[in-house]
């Protein structure tokens, strides 16, 4: 990928995942080779943790990554101020996919290995203070139909949004100000919002451009709890209280994952870039940069 190594430079990602057994290793050797499974995890800032996992999974793994991506990246409402569909080809070329439950049981079916984010928009472009909070519906979404194919499910947190930049205006401020409330309004008449017959903040699915202060390139971390197992479990799944108990489980699961890399990341003495280029220079480019113990 002509990209992936200025991206392994810019963010030295920090891979973590979980062995069956419970046992946490550095990589991605508890990620099951074989698919379907669909990891599920938090939207950073901007839609930053996408590219370094598809990165990191096809390097160390040869695992193809298929993101479920709003559909803005393969169609507009009409012309106007969004990106032209064609700045989005490379992505649609790496196995990007419009999201939808249909998708999703294409993808699922397939056998693929499928990136969820229920938190869409929302969460990716969130508000001041918001930093590494859920914004996920409060019903079972993809519960279901992951059982009907005894997929494995991967929940995983993402952090390194807040080494990168710093949101200085946000949605809410933008809309008190006239001319950008006019713009924002206009932006969102030109796509679709997939959360529009949903309640509460989840809804609020406004595309928007935020002023970002940015930051010295700091370090991205990902940590992928034990894959849960839904093979054989499609009849007790149907039933609504346990698939709900089953999401609760997953959205538990990815906010503890969030927590320990917050905790850990502050003793990482390689967590910003010149330290980690300093390693290198001495180590030599492709070697892995140490980080935190755990």
């Amino acid at each position: 990928m002509m990209d992936s190594r200025w991206i392994e430079v810019a963010t030295s990602p920090v891979m973590i995942s979980t062995l069956e057994n419970g046992k946490m290793v550095r990589g991605l050797e508890g990620i099951p080779s074989e698919g379907p499974v669909l990891f599920v995890g938090y939207h950073m800032l901007l839609a930053l943790d996408t590219l370094p996992m598809y990165v990191k999974l096809w390097a160390e793994r040869k695992i193809p990554l298929r993101p479920l991506a709003h559909p803005m990246m393969f169609e507009r409402l009409r012309d106007g101020k969004l990106p032209d569909v064609s700045a989005f080809d490379k992505l649609r070329i790496l196995g990007i996919v419009p999201v939808s439950a249909t998708n999703l049981y294409k993808l699922l079916s397939s056998k693929s290995h499928v990136l969820l984010f229920p938190g869409g928009v929302r969460e990716a472009l969130h508000r001041k203070g918001e930093e590494y909070k859920l914004f996920w519906p409060e019903q079972s979404e993809f519960v279901r139909t992951v059982s009907m194919f005894g997929a494995k499910i991967i929940p995983f947190g993402a952090v390194g949004e807040d080494d990168v930049g710093q949101v200085l205006f946000d949605y809410d401020d933008l809309m008190k100000i006239p001319y950008f409330k006019s713009e924002i309004e206009e932006l969102n008449q030109q796509t679709v919002n997939v959360r529009r017959n949903f309640d509460g903040e989840v809804a609020k699915q406004d595309f928007h451009y935020p002023l970002i202060l940015p930051k010295f390139p700091g370090r991205f971390y990902y940590f992928f709890g034990k894959p849960i197992e839904t093979e054989g479990r499609l009849l007790e799944l149907g039933n609504r209280d346990k698939a709900q108990e089953l999401y609760t489980e997953v959205k538990s699961e990815v906010e503890r994952c969030i927590a320990f890399l917050k905790e850990k990341t502050e003793t990482d003495p390689y967590r910003n870039i010149l330290p980690r280029l300093v390693y290198q220079a001495t180590n030599g480019f492709d070697c892995e940069v140490p980080t935190f113990e755990f």
